[in-house]
């Protein structure tokens, strides 16, 4: 005879155990039929009659049983209803005990009656039990809805001590180095890990080793999160993906023991690749903070195992760590030593190549492209652009040849994009009074007129008087003819003689100022403090530096360790600053004065049209070489 398959002996049980239940419910069911509930009045009068049979007596009620009537009985119940209203012989009843003297009374009829024990510890255990698993039942709904907040089954207070590393294998990453662009040089540090993680034993067979630990650093959007992802999905390991932040927690000793914990799974799992996010999260150099003085800070103590957990694996293992950062400059100095974090890979802005490269990645994805779509144009629009802002543009591209109810996306809507991220979205509401709207139209075309007088600045692609964001009332967009990584003090006095051509415009048309060049004067004023206390551009002032170095990738103003230098060397660099941006605003008016008819001409057509591109400004009144 065959074997049952323990799968169909479990379902058995199954069934068994449902008939069974079904069963018990029915007999309970025809008991609950056949035992009626009467008045203890009624109880007493079947007594009288002599009628009961037998009962049990319990300490608050009494179920017995009737005796069976005779045919004649029956006949005569069904004639006609007894005094008490009754229509039916009773046969098992139950009544609620009143009278405590029933003993003689029953004796006196000859009954058999019993006394019974009601057993109550069932409901006594479940008036404990019951209660308990409800508030046990709520208190677990709230701690996994806690531990969803917290991070998912990995988070949450009852896996304190755990590492919250996302883990991803090869086929859900889908990312490899074919969908990584811009970043060429970095691709190729990288190689190398891929090829070591696919044979670690190839680069042991010489006694070379590989660094432990790689950190990728740019600034925020440059594609080094993609970078790490595809390195993974490149040697086809597993991905531990975490983040700077998520180690450290309110309790100590908490960040110490997930750092264990990563590591272990690492190891567990090797070849794979570690990516720890946002290293500076966790890494920041000791003594920096305002509890520098304590040794037993967590953040300090989970450094700590994470310097020894480094210093700690075996390479050959197949286990390679990358991080990530855009603030390396605040990195303790232990994580970046020979044996750690002993290579830094640059993940910089992409220059036009890379941004070419970048945007045909993203333009794959395009359903349908117009011809007349060129992505160098596209390219040379976007200076400065990271990876994620060339995606965030196709993506705005996308969405407005679909609002306008087009079949392909067309160059007009990447012009549009670049204006919507640059300027922000343009306000069409916002009425201006004509005055008003005078004034931003020699403003901006005062800006137009002086780039294209000065040799050597970007060439103007659009003029608008359409109010943008939250405070443009115009705007003018430049395109670099190639990317620039150095400048001269003469380029930068040309770009500050552009940005006050708007205020140089006013003071010419009007004789009077706006507050509508607050921006122009504030990057004027920055490029004029950056010659004189970064460059070392001013005579006066010589080759010193006198303020403190920005973060290298953030660009955050305010930082840095304050003024070094004292009050009357400040005064100086004021009037060097203030020297410089008059003498840009001087050679801007010099420009406008000599062109006047045609500033006058270009803001009448701007007035008109409220958009001009560049091929359509009009011709200067004097030949561009005079101007400069």
């Amino acid at each position: 005879m065959k074997a049952i398959s323990p799968k169909h002996r479990i379902h058995l049980w199954y069934v068994l155990l449902a008939v069974w239940g079904v069963v018990f419910l029915h007999d309970v069911l025809q008991q609950m039929r056949r035992v009626q509930h009467i008045p203890y009045s009624q109880f007493l009068a079947y007594l009288d009659q002599g009628r009961v049979e037998e009962i049990r007596i319990t300490t608050d009620n009494i179920q017995g049983r009737l005796k069976p009537p005779r045919a004649v009985e029956l006949d005569s119940l069904k004639a006609a209803k007894s005094p008490l209203g009754e229509a039916k012989p009773v046969l098992e009843f139950r009544t609620v005990r009143v009278d405590a003297g029933l003993a003689d009374r029953l004796a006196l009829h000859n009954v058999k009656f019993s006394g019974v024990v009601e057993s109550t510890w069932m409901r006594d255990l479940l008036s404990w039990i019951v209660p308990a698993l409800l508030f046990f039942a709520v208190w677990a709904f709230l701690v996994r809805r806690l531990a969803a907040r917290q991070g998912g089954l990995t988070g949450g207070f009852m896996s304190i001590g755990k590492s919250k590393a996302k883990i991803y294998v090869e086929r859900e990453l889908g990312v490899t180095f074919a969908d990584v662009a811009g970043v060429d040089e970095a691709k190729d540090e990288l190689r190398e890990v891929v090829e070591y993680l696919k044979d670690p034993k190839r680069y042991a067979r010489l006694g070379a080793r590989l660094p432990k630990g790689i950190l990728l650093v740019g600034p925020p959007g440059t594609g080094k999160t993609l970078l790490a992802r595809a390195t993974a999905g490149e040697a086809g390991v597993t991905f531990f993906s975490i983040s700077g932040s998520e180690f450290v927690e309110m309790f100590v000793g908490v960040g110490a023991a997930r750092v264990r914990d990563l590591f272990a799974q690492a190891q567990a799992s090797a070849p794979c690749v570690v990516f720890i996010d946002e290293l500076d999260a966790l890494g920041r150099a000791r003594g920096l903070g305002p509890m520098s003085g304590g040794g037993n800070d967590e953040k300090e103590q989970t450094l700590n195992q994470l310097l020894v957990e480094m210093d700690g694996f075996d390479p050959t293992t197949g286990v390679m760590i990358l991080a990530a950062t855009n603030r390396p400059e605040i990195l303790d100095p232990a994580l970046l030593r020979a044996g750690r974090f002993d290579r830094q890979v640059l993940v910089d802005r992409p220059d036009k190549q890379g941004r070419v490269q970048i945007l045909l990645v993203h333009l794959k994805k395009v359903q349908v492209l117009a011809p007349d779509v060129i992505v160098e144009q596209v390219a040379a629009l976007t200076p400065g652009f990271t990876g994620a802002d060339l995606a965030n543009l196709v993506n705005e591209a996308t969405l407005l040849a679909t609002r306008r109810g087009a079949d392909q996306v067309a160059m007009d809507d990447f012009n549009h994009a670049v204006e919507r991220i640059v300027a922000g979205l343009e306000k069409k509401n916002r009425l201006m009074n004509p005055h008003e709207r005078t004034v931003v139209a020699h403003h901006e075309m005062g800006h137009a007129l002086v780039s294209k007088a000065l040799p050597g600045t970007d060439t103007v692609h659009k003029v608008s008087i359409i109010p943008r964001g939250v405070g443009a009332l115009g705007y003018t967009i430049q395109r670099p003819i190639e990317d620039r990584f150095l400048m001269t003090s003469g380029e930068l006095e040309n770009k500050m003689a552009v940005l006050l051509g708007g205020r140089a415009a006013e003071q010419l048309i009007f004789q009077e100022i706006s507050t509508g060049a607050a921006d122009d004067l504030m990057r004027a004023t920055d490029i004029a403090r950056s010659m004189v206390t970064r460059y070392g551009m001013d005579a006066t002032l010589g080759l010193a530096t006198w303020e403190a170095e920005p973060s290298t990738f953030l660009q955050m103003p305010g930082f840095g360790n304050g003024r070094r230098h004292s009050e009357e060397t400040a005064r100086e660099i004021d009037v060097a600053v203030r020297g410089i941006l008059d003498r840009a605003l001087t050679r801007a008016s010099d420009i406008l004065t000599r062109n006047r008819r045609a500033l006058e001409r270009g803001a009448q057509d701007l007035l008109g049209r409220e958009t001009l591109s560049g091929d359509e400004l009009p011709a200067l009144d004097e030949p561009a070489g005079t101007a400069g």
